[in-house]
């Protein structure tokens, strides 16, 4: 299926794929990725613990954030 056809039919715009695709991973979203991080390993070592257990366990490893940020990507990801 040729690529005009697609983008008529999801209607979506040209220039905002192609601006997409020449980055899709925005400095945002890298940036919230990093502290998810160590809180990831920390709920595969530990996964029936909470998201302040995993936020300690994420400072031990030298990741420091604020309580809401800790929440937030433990909610966000259903732990």
């Amino acid at each position: 299926m040729p690529v005009t056809v697609t983008f008529r039919m999801l209607k979506i715009g040209h220039k905002p794929y192609y601006r997409w695709l020449a980055s899709p991973v925005t400095d945002t979203e890298r940036g919230q990725a990093y502290p998810r991080t160590p809180l990831f390993d920390a709920h595969l070592d530990d996964p029936e613990f909470g998201y302040r257990f995993l936020m300690d366990e994420a400072a031990e490893s030298g990741q420091l954030m604020a309580t809401r940020t800790a929440w937030r990507a433990c909610s966000h990801t259903g732990w």
